[in-house]
């Protein structure tokens, strides 16, 4: 059983280095689930579904599948912005947004068994989720996204460099990350990414998330 910084049971890896997100808006013609299963057997560990435009009960359905999948294949799977649906299918968290439900009401939702993540854009942010019990951050965009058009400021490798000493959470890198920026974010002070489009626009998924694996594995963080 493995421990976040927090010290709670994660019941899976833990929470560092690759982070894929599952947005089927990015890449139409792949199949959720075909990207899971390829990005796990490739040593990918966590993964987050996110689906901003689907009814309840198409994203139930996608959602289920694939956190029967992240489990077989031992990897936590969280559920975007969703408390009710990541309760429903039974997965291991949930990401909230700053514009989502508060942390305090989502924990008591959520249970105190389960992950819950924050996605930060600054200084203030990181500093006001660091001392209420959430399990890890989010920051960014570090680079411009290529997922997204309306994203927050680019905070660049400085700004990320600078948060890093507001909190002892476990903190995922997010924004236009690609594989020669792993290194670079690893020693600005974050434990992990959080990658979209460099894995879902891949032409060969299977060995592009094997390169990100093992660009981690390659670069110690100072964090850690």
């Amino acid at each position: 059983m493995t421990q976040n910084a927090t010290g709670k049971n994660t019941g899976g890896p833990p929470l560092s280095g690759l982070y894929v997100i599952l947005d089927p808006s990015v890449s139409p013609d792949r199949t959720l689930l075909n990207v899971l299963m390829v990005s796990a057997k490739a040593g990918a560990k966590l993964f987050q579904y996110r689906n901003k435009t689907a009814s309840m009960k198409v994203a139930y359905a996608e959602a289920s599948a694939l956190r029967k999948v992240a489990h077989e294949l031992e990897a936590l799977f969280i559920v975007n912005d969703r408390c009710d649906l990541a309760l429903a299918v039974e997965a291991d968290g949930v990401h909230l947004g700053q514009g989502d439900l508060p942390f305090q009401l989502a924990r008591k939702v959520m249970g105190p068994n389960k992950l819950i993540g924050l996605s930060t854009h600054n200084a203030e942010q990181v500093a006001a989720a660091a001392t209420v019990g959430l399990d890890y951050l989010g920051f960014g965009p570090i680079f411009t996204p290529g997922s997204k058009l309306d994203h927050d400021p680019v905070v660049g490798i400085e700004g990320l460099r600078a948060v890093r000493r507001l909190t002892a959470l476990p903190i995922f890198a997010i924004g236009g990350i690609e594989l020669n920026h792993i290194e670079e974010v690893v020693r600005a002070g974050a434990n992990g990414a959080a990658v979209i489009s460099a894995i879902l626009k891949a032409p060969d998924i299977q060995h592009t998330v094997s390169d990100f694996v093992s660009r981690f594995s390659a670069t110690a963080s100072p964090a850690s």
